[in-house]
């Protein structure tokens, strides 16, 4: 079954339910799906599927920092459903350490010790990386640690305090990178 089938089935046993807040909340999401492939002019494909829920679950999780910051707590509160329901769909989310073991295989696979070894980290990373992107909510940032925030200690961009920890390497070595 695909996902737009498999909405549309919830939808309906929640409709049967009188569950209105799930019956709204997948409602929005199966019109966000048909207007992906509206777009396309085409049936969606998993992965574009999953694009879709995470652009969805990104608008929640801004839309719920803004009510909340805004002091309107019933509407966070009702994003927070939606959102809830949005991630009923998605991947398993993999944890901290699980990502940190995965970057941690990489960054040993290329022997990577300082920022030197960049290239090498570039060119076997986004291959690992992209096997993770179900996994990995949209719009994370790259797993860093406060202490690695100030890994760029010398004027060469070494990498004193963080190069024994490979995670640690990784992130300040993307976070050059994205500074760059």
């Amino acid at each position: 079954m695909t996902l737009i089938t498999d909405i549309e089935q919830d939808l309906k046993e929640a409709r049967l339910a009188r569950e209105d807040a799930r019956r709204d909340a997948l409602s929005l999401l199966l019109a966000a799906l048909r207007s992906a492939e509206k777009d396309l002019q085409r049936q969606l494909s998993e992965d574009e599927g999953l694009q879709v829920l995470q652009r969805e679950r990104k608008k929640r999780v801004e839309a719920i920092e803004a009510y909340r910051s805004a002091g309107r707590e019933a509407q966070a509160e009702a994003e927070e459903l939606e959102l809830d329901v949005i991630e009923d769909y998605m991947p398993e989310q993999l944890s901290e350490d699980e990502i940190e073991e995965i970057v941690d295989d990489v960054i040993a696979e290329v022997g990577a010790t300082s920022l030197r070894d960049l290239g090498r980290v570039k060119g076997i990373g986004p291959k690992t990386l992209a096997r993770l992107e179900p996994h990995v909510a949209a719009g994370s940032a790259p797993l860093a640690r406060p202490e690695a925030s100030a890994g760029s200690t010398g004027a060469r961009g070494d990498l004193a305090g963080v190069a024994d920890r490979p995670s640690a390497l990784f992130c300040a070595c993307h976070r050059q990178r994205g500074a760059g």
